[in-house]
């Protein structure tokens, strides 16, 4: 006789009563390691399976590199316009409004002013979510006035980068912001400001092109996709095939386009003791 046994054939459930897994509870990474949603939140955002570095907004890259996540927020609410009255598969008005609805953001970059380990600095963090991180506008004029205000109290400026490039919406408005924020950067370097520039996956397009390799040095999350146009692209335009690896940090490293890789957990540290180290100041 088995342990359990149905002594009533036929039972059934209310939908309404049924016990489903709530979402969000795991998190399976691209190796197809199974992490709990808790447990990645701690180890932020990197799987301790594989090491997999998952893709994170400006909320959580200030949650990690501010201290007690303290920071007053720059140009928090503004907002892109439609000068061109752009349509593809839809309004580009209507797609700001749903991307600012969807994700909560005003745009795809959110500039914070905060210490770290004790130290003033100025962060612009872009966020992949709103129209795939793509830069518009917006997004130069809040890197441009972020730069602004480090040169204008003497606060090192770090640019964390995520973006699928320019935003095609605002055509030649998105490209001029790789000539803006590049002057913006050099005034920045005539002050003798430090500049950290942090890649993540991914940084592609103009962004790539602009501020995110201008750094006084530049790093980057492993494994994280880096590179101007896609590897598709490059493929076909030159006929070849491409390296291993091609377009990732691990490779840009190794031919002299970054300086470091530096792990997520090891940010904050990192950051600080390259920024003591330009300055010439005791290592915190």
């Amino acid at each position: 006789m088995g342990w359990f046994k149905r002594k009533e054939k036929g039972i059934t459930t209310a939908t309404e009563d049924k016990m489903d897994v709530p979402k969000g509870l795991w998190y399976k990474s691209p190796t197809g390691k199974i992490v709990d949603a808790d447990e990645l939140k701690r180890n932020l955002w990197v799987s301790p399976e594989d090491d997999f570095h998952v893709r994170i907004g400006s909320k959580e890259y200030f949650e990690i590199l501010f201290d007690n996540n303290e920071f007053v927020e720059l140009d928090a609410n503004m907002t892109s316009k439609d000068p061109l009255g752009f349509v593809d598969t839809k309004k580009y008005s209507d797609r700001l409004v749903d991307a600012m609805d969807k994700t909560k953001l005003k745009d795809a970059v959110r500039t914070g002013v905060g210490k770290s380990k004790g130290k003033f600095l100025v962060v612009c963090c872009m966020d992949f979510a709103f129209i795939g991180g793509s830069m518009g506008a917006v997004v130069g004029e809040k890197i441009a006035r972020g730069i602004d205000h480090s040169i204008k109290n003497n606060i090192p400026f770090v640019m964390i980068s995520k973006s699928g490039g320019a935003r095609m919406m605002e055509a030649a408005y998105s490209l001029m912001q790789l000539a803006k924020t590049s002057a913006k950067l050099a005034q920045l370097a005539e002050a003798k400001i430090p500049y950290i520039s942090l890649c993540t996956d991914p940084t592609t397009g103009g962004t790539t092109a602009s501020y995110a390799m201008l750094g006084d040095i530049n790093i980057s999350e492993p494994g994280a996709l880096i590179g101007f146009a896609g590897p598709r692209v490059v493929r076909d335009t030159t006929g070849k095939d491409l390296p291993e690896g091609f377009q990732t940090a691990e490779f840009l490293l190794e031919h002299g386009f970054l300086d470091f890789i530096t792990p997520r957990k090891e940010l904050k540290e990192k950051i600080n003791l390259y920024l003591d180290l330009i300055l010439n100041k005791e290592v915190r």
